[in-house]
């Protein structure tokens, strides 16, 4: 009996081990299948997951800290205030509307624009360069501490800028020759980014009536506002006339006739000031006489205008300070009666107050152009320098010949002839003004433009160079002139940089 019975056990224990091990089989399948699909969750899927706009875990993440800050003069203009709430932390602004051409703003309901957006790996903390342990740092999804951005601004001459406007449309943009640090970027109107930094009805209520401003105060008018430069693009055309050898002589008389007869046309050329009839580069310059500088641009041809334009700046697409700046146009695709206009900074020819600070800033540093830039390095919270400003191409617009002699013909200008406001005692200055047209007919109220660079008496080379555009110059139309309305602003700045 027992023998019957071991042997029945024997027998039925081996169907039952069998499916012990298909069941241990089948549930290492299932586990297979959980680690292929968790891992295919985490990293196939991953993005879509993280992009999906009902998961909120980035952004509760990316506002649990506090942001790094944008430093002008070594002090910061941005902060961040603990709202206690899911979303942490929100931007503050200081002098908001002084700083937010350059600053942006940092909003979660709306993102981030200009510096809060190009730097915005270093001021959140996510950037590989502020991370010690990258590799520990990307397994526990940890988050450096926001570090800082280094502005190249002066303090006092974006505050100088600031205040010549008051509150008028238009903008100002200051260079620093030898370096192409950008030292001021203003626009006016402004807006305080503060009001955009949360995610509540003022928040939006602020997005709604700033955007439906006929102002618009959140356009950056000193570099995404293009504008007819009017005559302060003479400095291109004079440049370009000079390096082509039409004008060999700037005190010769030149052959321009008054009025001047636009080629292939009926339409006669006239000028503001009197006396400019076969008179001299140098004359024509200070008094600004568009007949001679219309068939100067005709008399150098498309070519060689286009080409100096470009060396210049204009037709780039490509120019990043670090954030994009709106392409200044010289149009080649002209007849010759178009490249007359042209020249004297009408048709289709515009340009950005970068641009033309850009222009001067190429004249007072002996026609070599630096690429401008506005951040200085990025450094960690402490201090520590993460990345400099990296380098800044520089090349050679002009002859130095030219440079010198330009140089010689705006210093006339601020000396003895339209920019005379613009004068600065213990310097020495040189300067071109402008008065575009606009509008239908030329109906609309003229852009008042100066351009300009400084030199302290004691300094061995340039300081400073800048660009104005008052849009509603208030005055009647008449009055209106870069001499009367724009240069009083560029002194200003120029004092301020120089410490005059």
């Amino acid at each position: 009996m027992s023998e019957y019975a071991g042997m029945g056990g024997g027998e039925g224990g081996r169907p039952m081990a069998r499916c012990i091990r298909h069941a241990c089989a089948f549930c290492t399948l299932l586990l297979a299948a959980l680690l292929v699909n968790a891992a295919r969750v985490q990293l196939v899927q991953a993005g879509t997951y993280t992009g999906n706009p009902a998961n909120r875990r980035a952004a509760i993440a990316r506002y649990q800290h506090p942001r790094g800050d944008i430093l002008v003069g070594g002090e910061p203009v941005t902060g961040s205030v603990d709202t206690h709430e899911q979303l942490r932390y929100e931007r503050t602004y200081r002098n908001g509307p002084l700083y937010a051409p350059v600053t942006g703003f940092a909003s979660q309901s709306y993102g981030t624009t200009f510096l809060e957006h190009t730097e915005d790996g270093v001021l959140s903390g996510t950037d590989p360069l502020l991370q010690p342990l990258p590799l520990w740092n990307d397994m526990t999804r940890g988050r450096s501490p926001g570090g800082n951005v280094v502005t190249t601004l002066h303090r006092a001459a974006q505050e100088a800028a600031y205040r010549g406007l008051a509150g008028r449309k238009g903008a100002v943009a200051a260079i620093e020759p030898a370096t192409g640090r950008v030292l001021a970027l203003v626009t006016s109107p402004s807006y305080d980014p503060a009001q955009l930094s949360g995610n509540g009805e003022s928040t939006a209520s602020a997005w709604a009536r700033l955007n439906s401003d006929p102002e618009k105060p959140m356009l950056n008018r000193a570099v995404r506002q293009t504008y007819p430069p009017g005559s302060t693009f003479k400095v291109v055309t004079a440049a370009a006339a000079l390096d082509a050898g039409v004008v060999s002589d700037p005190d010769a008389r030149t052959d321009s006739p008054d009025p001047y007869r636009l080629p292939g046309t009926r339409t006669r050329l006239t000028n503001e000031a009197d006396g400019c009839a076969d008179t001299s580069l140098r004359d024509a310059f200070e008094w600004s006489c568009n007949t001679v500088f219309a068939k100067l641009g005709v008399d150098v041809g498309v070519r060689d205008m286009k080409k100096t334009a470009e060396a210049f700046g204009f037709n780039d697409t490509a120019v990043r300070i670090p954030f994009s700046v709106a392409p200044s146009t010289f149009d080649s695709h002209v007849d010759q009666a178009q490249l007359a206009l042209s020249s004297i900074g009408q048709y289709n020819t515009r340009a950005t107050p970068l641009q033309m600070a850009m222009v001067a800033a190429a004249v007072a540093d002996d026609g070599r152009l630096h690429t401008p830039y506005l951040v200085e390095r990025t450094t960690r919270r402490g201090g520590e320098t993460v990345s400099g400003g990296g380098t800044h191409p520089v090349r050679q617009v002009m002859r130095p010949s030219t440079a010198r002699r330009l140089k010689d013909l705006m210093t006339g200008v601020v000396r003895e002839g339209t920019g005379t406001r613009a004068a600065i005692r213990g310097a020495i200055v040189g300067g071109k003004t402008g008065t575009a047209q606009h509008g239908v007919g030329n109906t609309g109220v003229p852009y008042a433009w100066f351009v300009s660079w400084a030199q302290a008496d004691d300094a061995v080379e340039p300081g400073v160079a800048v660009a104005v555009v008052v849009e509603d110059a208030s005055a009647d139309r008449g009055e209106i002139s870069g001499g009367g309305d724009a240069a009083p602003i560029a002194r200003d700045v120029m004092r301020a940089v120089l410490g005059r």
